[in-house]
């Protein structure tokens, strides 16, 4: 029987700032997470009223409601990798945030150490999770400076798909920017995040990027005042117009 209230395990832990959602599932599988003292099952169903604990250190359950959503930009500068800790001690983008006294911020995608530009930091699993998730088809907008210019044949093969190694992939929109030689820009649009997937695109027609910038995720636009290395936190109406794009309002 299904107790009145009950959510999956995932979605409560996930809301709960825990973690990502395949976070969570990985920890379950390795039992790391348990439910009134039993090790939990993907897909079990729980209530605040439930004692759940990572590790055997307990979870408070009480600040479930996506209402309490945060969520931080951050201007990433080149030179930072995406992870919490790195073995060989390079500066993580995780640094500069501001610290949280309950849950920890997830990172909505990555970028990898040469590209800078936007990056989202949220409390919510849910809604990070949403926005990373193939199936969300949520837009990515990049400023890409490339050696020289393309020709009109290698942009229509940018649209209509490149093979790569992981599968097909393309841009979904392509404006140039302008500039010539060694300073030609251009703005492209993807809707899913694999490991360097613009680079690997613009390689694949034997262009060399030479600057990537990320300068919009869904809605939320980089604002044209802010500089590498700086963060702010969104306003209500910005996380709204987030939550409505990740189809969670």
């Amino acid at each position: 029987m299904i107790k009145a209230g009950a959510e999956r395990i995932q979605k409560v832990l996930s809301h709960a700032g825990v973690g990502s959602r395949r976070q969570l599932e990985s920890w379950i599988r390795l039992g790391r997470i348990k439910v009134n003292g039993k090790p939990a099952e993907i897909g079990d169903r729980i209530t605040v009223n439930d004692k759940v604990s990572l590790d055997g250190r307990p979870l408070k359950l009480k600040s479930l409601s996506p209402t309490g959503t945060r969520i931080i930009a951050y201007y990433k500068p080149a030179g930072e990798i995406c992870t919490r800790d790195d073995p060989e001690g390079r500066k993580t983008v995780f640094t500069a945030l501001p610290k949280l006294t309950k849950g920890r911020w997830i990172n909505i995608g990555r970028l990898d150490i040469n590209t800078t530009g936007l990056l989202l930091f949220t409390n919510n699993g849910e809604l990070a999770n949403r926005f990373m998730h193939p199936s969300g088809n949520i837009q990515r907008e990049y400023a890409v400076r490339v050696l020289g210019t393309a020709t009109d044949r290698q942009l229509a093969a940018l649209k209509e798909g490149i093979r790569l190694e992981d599968g097909i992939a393309g841009f979904s929109d392509i404006v140039d920017a302008g500039g010539e030689g060694s300073n030609h820009w251009y703005h492209v649009v993807i809707t899913e995040g694999r490991n360097r997937e613009v680079r690997r695109l613009w390689e694949s027609q034997e262009l060399k990027v030479s600057r990537l910038i990320r300068v919009r995720y869904g809605p939320y636009q980089l604002p044209r005042n802010k500089r590498p290395g700086q963060s702010w936190e969104l306003d209500e109406k910005q996380i709204n117009d987030l939550m409505v794009e990740a189809g969670m309002e």
